[in-house]
């Protein structure tokens, strides 16, 4: 009934493991809330032997008052029962939304490139809070209702051997039913949280494409494109709430049945004189108490269709391994750091990442990776995923292929369909000495940016070899290495938090005479003491509240402050007032003293601070020397760059 086993147990196990006092004490105080339900049906059935037999009215008074006391004592167990499972389920949660968040920043950026950022918080969000439940109380209160079921039935066979054995008959038709519609459920589920992640990735996109939309005239696209989401979402979510409610008539009628039974027999056992009329009523009082714990097995059977679906997105999620991985073996040496490439070539397939789409049609899902790439490798934490069930969906644990490489998935033969990506870079050969600047020219789509990629390993080279401070940058660990390097883009990325926040990017250790230390180097002290709350001023979301110009002063203060070997600096944008420009100046100036550098220039006077010169022209090294050789040389790209004007060819 309740699907693969081993995939909830490493789930439970890991985010309930670390809270077992918790759970202990949620378990204790569901234990005594069935114990406590169990008893006041006994203390009625006293009663109403007493009174009818003429018992004393003391008996009566006790009888009441431990009525009373037990009900008492039965609601403050299921308030804390409540208040613990809350407490649990957030804290279980919250944690796998961490190692979620963790693992979506260690992915490579061509998963970043192939997932938009609003699936990503659907899918870190949105089913982990289906998964609420499921790791705060979904076990124990799983078991306290079968131990609760399991004690009625126990305890209606004590009074009556017939009375017993009809309703654990009706029992276990009840389980029967649920188990057929709670697989019924889950690929209804799963179909729903994808259009639900599709949606949320659309929405993010056009929130925040909105200026280029309205420019463009696209609302009337936009929208026609928002309400096809939104229908595909409904329709779905419709379908998985009728397979919900189908639990749910199921188990009510089957609980019409149960009790009509259990009257019958009561009702026939009483007029044989076999029983009394407080055991009579004990009778018609427990099967009354089926309906809870039956009701609630249907609650868990519904919220685990749900669970299903998330658990199996989640896991797909995890399972899925970056392409660069670090093996350290060396470190980068102080100071300066040189830079040297060796027959590099790199070609995106992106196509390959893995898709997190779960299909619910015939066939395999969308779990599997694109073709002519590297199968990843698995999470060696997660349990094999099970193959049954071939035509379910393949992101689907337990219910069907869950694929993320290509060796059994029958995909068609590499390159059958997708065609071979061309290089971006190819055989680029180059060498920076430490404290030289290079100067980086090319025209759009010349391989400028994909060179400055590989320095930081947000991708690994198809061919050849790079070095940086005399070691393999496959040998130095991925955060050595992005600390060394440093790096100041045209768009710069603000959080909505203070200016100390974002200029140490949340790092305590960072202390304010340090910032200032940094802002006095860069000739900013004056503008960061200008702010309206100097260092507290908060910036709204995206950097409101500063110019461009002022957040690429924030940008250079920033990798100040982690003073790299290296800085690799896409020249900001001529459009600045002329106070900012100076002040932008003298900060790049200071921020390239005693460091080795390359700057992707697109301004003459930012190419006059280059020792040397690399043109690229469509992925290939089509100049490379000093740049006052190359400027000299009347016959050379550079000295024609010179004559034309940068900003005219560099487009």
């Amino acid at each position: 009934m309740f699907g693969p086993l081993q995939t909830y147990r490493y789930f439970l196990g890991t985010y309930l493991g670390p809270q077992r006092r918790r759970v202990a004490l949620l378990a204790a105080l569901l234990l005594s809330s069935i114990g406590l339900q169990l008893l006041n049906p006994q203390i009625i059935r006293s009663f109403i032997d007493t009174a009818q037999a003429g018992g004393a009215a003391v008996a009566l008074t006790t009888a009441a008052l431990a009525f009373i006391a037990a009900g008492l004592a039965q609601r403050a167990a299921a308030f804390g029962a409540l208040y613990v499972g809350e407490n649990v389920g957030w804290a279980a949660t919250n944690r796998l939304r961490a190692d979620l968040a963790r693992h979506c920043l260690r992915l490579d950026m061509a998963f970043h490139k192939s997932h938009t950022p609003g699936e990503l918080i659907e899918r870190i969000d949105g089913d982990v809070s289906t998964l609420d439940d499921f790791l705060s109380q979904f076990t124990v209160r799983l078991l306290g209702n079968g131990l609760l079921i399991v004690a009625i039935l126990a305890l209606l066979f004590r009074e009556d051997w017939r009375l017993g054995l009809g309703l654990v008959i009706y029992t276990g038709v009840a389980f029967a039913a649920l188990s057929g519609v709670q697989q019924f459920g889950t690929r209804r589920w799963a179909a729903y949280r994808e259009a639900d992640a599709g949606l949320f990735g659309f929405l993010e996109e056009r929130i925040s494409g909105t200026e280029d939309i309205r420019a463009s005239g696209a609302e009337r696209h936009t929208l026609d494109r928002l309400e096809l989401l939104m229908a595909g979402a409904l329709e779905k979510n419709r379908s998985a709430r009728l397979a919900s409610n189908l639990t749910f008539v199921a188990t009510n009628f089957l609980f019409v049945i149960g009790y009509a039974l259990g009257l019958a027999i009561g009702a026939y056992l009483y007029n044989q004189g076999h029983v009394s009329i407080g055991t009579a009523f004990l009778v018609v009082y427990y099967i009354g108490m089926l309906a809870a714990p039956l009701d609630s097995i249907r609650e868990q059977a519904q919220g685990l269709q749900q669970a299903s679906a998330s658990i199996g997105r989640v896991s797909e999620l995890l399972a899925l391994r970056p392409r660069v991985t670090e093996a350290p073996r060396a470190a980068l040496p102080a100071g300066a750091l040189g830079l040297a490439f060796d027959g590099v070539s790199f070609a995106y397939d992106d196509e390959g990442v893995g898709s997190l789409e779960m299909g619910v049609g015939e066939g395999d899902g969308g779990g599997e990776m694109g073709v002519g790439v590297p199968t990843p490798t698995p999470n060696p934490h997660l349990p094999t995923p099970s193959s049954q069930d071939e035509g379910d969906a393949g992101g689907e644990l337990g219910a069907g292929r869950w694929e993320l490489g290509d060796g059994d998935s029958q995909l068609p033969a590499p390159n059958t369909y997708l065609p071979t990506p061309a290089h971006v870079l190819a055989d680029i050969t180059f060498t920076l000495a430490p404290g030289a600047i290079m100067g980086l020219l090319g025209r759009t789509g010349s391989g400028k940016t994909t060179l400055t990629r590989l320095i930081f390993r947000l991708y690994d080279p198809a061919a050849g070899a790079i070095r940086l401070g005399g070691a393999a940058i496959r040998d130095v660990a991925l955060a050595d290495l992005r600390a060394r390097v440093g790096m100041v883009t045209q768009d710069v990325q603000l959080f909505q938090a203070s200016i100390r926040d974002n200029l140490a990017l949340f790092d305590r250790t960072i202390d304010d005479a340090r910032i200032h230390r940094a802002l006095d180097e860069l000739g900013l002290r004056e503008w960061a003491s200008g702010l309206p709350q100097g260092l507290d001023t908060r910036l709204g979301a995206g950097g409101l509240g500063l110019s461009s110009g002022e957040a690429q002063l924030l940008a250079f203060a920033r990798v100040f402050l982690r003073d790299p070997g290296m800085v690799i600096l896409d020249e900001a944008s001529s459009r600045l007032d002329p106070a900012t420009e100076r002040l932008l100046e003298r900060a790049i100036d200071r921020l390239l003293a005693g460091r080795s550098a390359i700057i992707i220039a697109h301004r003459l006077g930012t190419v006059q601070r280059a020792d040397t010169i690399l043109i690229l022209d469509q992925g290939r090294v089509a100049e490379h020397g000093p740049r006052a050789q190359l400027a000299a040389d009347d016959g050379s790209r550079f000295a024609q760059l010179l004559r034309t004007g940068l900003e005219e060819v560099l487009v």
